[in-house]
């Protein structure tokens, strides 16, 4: 089995389409036909059902076609972990993070990195706490920053517990003035949603059925922006990180006690080495929230988890 042959054969996984496959992998679509029907010869087995105008995968395609991208991502790892020894600065660094985060903290940790090293390809992707675990798993990410805690199918990992955040509401009426808000008064008062897989919706459906009831949504399955802007124009308050919370402009209330939060945490794969990438964009992470907590600049309700130094 060659590397080649996982490329091909991916390329067509994902194309469903030998032409537009060998399109994306620049070679001529006979050659890639004959490198896929070979490595079906190897494994002996089909991987892809073929009738006219459309490409499914078998069971025994859909078998391999995790672990190829797996061993090509870990090639792909391997060959930069060895330019980045040889060109130092140079590399590549994939980072997760929910959208809640690329909107507050990860800007200025990217900033800063940036500075430092601006031959390093960055690669942000923005998911959910379990699609970001899946793909630390699968080896598609370097570092993710997650909300904890982990899925109980969740891959080893390494994870680093960084802050706890406390939770609030935004609205777009005038701040009320030293005032908490209970849970219990969010009954019957049509809320802005998250879509479904935001962790920031999980965590207060839960904190509202915990308190004995199921809220009511003025809209609901908006991203980040979008939440920020329907709360803007008086549709609803919504739950959000105190760290979001801070740069909306929005009348922030926070809750009373013992209030909602989250506990965020920096994660990479427990048995992949770390690139020096990867590596230095984590001394970069920690660095800034060290330097911000030592400063107070985190927000009212931050709370740094790791040690000052």
């Amino acid at each position: 089995m060659q590397l080649q042959q996982l490329r091909y054969f991916v390329a067509v996984a994902d194309a469903r389409h030998f032409t537009r496959a060998a399109d994306a992998v620049h070679v001529a679509q006979p050659s890639l036909s004959q490198q896929i029907r070979s490595l079906e010869r190897e494994l002996g087995a089909e991987l892809f059902h073929r009738t006219r105008g459309n490409i499914a995968l078998t069971d025994a395609g859909d078998a391999l076609l995790p672990l190829a991208r797996r061993i090509l991502a870990d090639t792909e790892s391997a060959r930069l972990a060895v330019q980045e020894t040889v060109q130092l600065r140079r590399g590549r660094v994939r980072l997760g993070a929910p959208p809640s985060l690329c909107t507050s903290l990860v800007p200025d940790v990217l900033r800063v990195f940036r500075d430092r090293y601006p031959e390093v390809a960055l690669l942000v992707r923005e998911g959910g706490s379990r699609d970001l675990v899946r793909s630390l798993g699968a080896g598609e990410l370097d570092l993710a920053l997650i909300i904890t805690p982990q899925p109980e199918d969740a891959p080893a990992l390494a994870v680093t517990e960084l802050l706890h955040e406390e939770l609030v509401l935004v609205s777009a009426g005038p701040p009320s003035r030293g005032r908490r808000v209970r849970v219990e008064e969010l009954q019957g008062r049509p809320l802005v949603m998250f879509r479904e897989g935001y962790d920031l919706r999980e965590a207060t459906i839960g904190a509202c059925r915990a308190a004995g009831f199921d809220p009511v949504f003025a809209v609901e399955g908006g991203e980040m922006d979008a939440v920020l802007g329907f709360v803007r124009a008086g549709l609803g308050p919504a739950v959000l990180p105190g760290m979001v919370a801070a740069r909306s402009g929005l009348a922030v209330t926070p809750f009373a006690g013992p209030g909602l939060g989250r506990t965020i945490a920096l994660a990479h794969g427990a048995e992949v080495p770390s690139t020096r990438a990867a590596t230095a964009l984590r001394a970069t992470l920690l660095a800034h929230l060290r330097g911000a907590a030592r400063a107070g600049e985190l927000p009212p309700g931050t709370e740094l988890l790791l040690p000052l130094l």
